[in-house]
């Protein structure tokens, strides 16, 4: 990836220091009004499934399909974004076009505090493409499942897939909590996507049992 002008390193113990991320609730509430497929993914997302906070959360993902990140924008007029990738920082107008930046996190322009991580994610239409292998897609509407008070997330397939590749071991422990909660329909799913995405994958040998 060849990383746009302008930028500059960010490390992990200044973006630690800055995060003071809202909940899930706070940014549903802020995005009442937004029409786009929105859904929070990481951590909280699994939270969401399984219907209980199993840690303090860093910080909060949300996913949206690209072209229509503007809708989430215009939901917080009083902030500013900033385009995150490889330890490095831009300012949103410098690497929004960049297509293999996606992360934007939202900045209090008075305190430089970070409140929200948006993943700008590939599509088709109404069809997510998953960014780590292109063969992985999934309609927005099946996507996106929505709690008792009407807060969308990502269905824990999808962010278990994504916690794969690094599996550290809070994404172990998720894997752990999640798998016996996940209906079949939903464990074949996920032994599908981790079969294209990461054949070699030690939670194989699980998923499929």
């Amino acid at each position: 990836m060849r990383a746009p002008d302008g930028g500059r390193s960010i490390s992990a113990a200044e973006a630690d220091q800055r995060w003071d991320a809202w909940t899930p609730s706070v940014v549903a509430a802020r995005l009442s009004g937004c029409t786009a497929p929105w859904a929070v993914a990481g951590g909280w997302a699994l939270d969401l499934f399984a219907g209980s906070i199993s840690r303090a959360h860093a910080d909060i993902e949300i996913t949206v399909p690209r072209a229509e990140f503007p809708q989430v924008a215009a939901a917080f007029p009083e902030y500013e974004w900033d385009v995150v990738g490889d330890g490095r920082v831009w300012p949103y107008a410098r690497a929004a076009d960049h297509p293999d930046l996606h992360q934007t996190w939202l900045r209090d322009p008075y305190t430089g505090t970070y409140h929200l991580d948006v993943f700008r994610e590939p599509h088709d239409g109404g069809t997510w493409i998953c960014r780590r292998h292109p063969a992985i897609t999934l309609p927005y509407t099946d996507l996106v499942h929505t709690t008792p008070t009407g807060i969308p997330y990502v269905i824990p397939e999808a962010v278990l897939l994504f916690k794969a590749k690094a599996a550290r071991p809070k994404d172990d422990a998720d894997f752990d909590r999640i798998l016996p909660l996940l209906p079949d329909p939903h464990r074949a799913r996920l032994t599908s996507w981790l079969t294209t995405a990461h054949p070699a994958h030690p939670w194989l040998t699980r998923t499929a049992a």
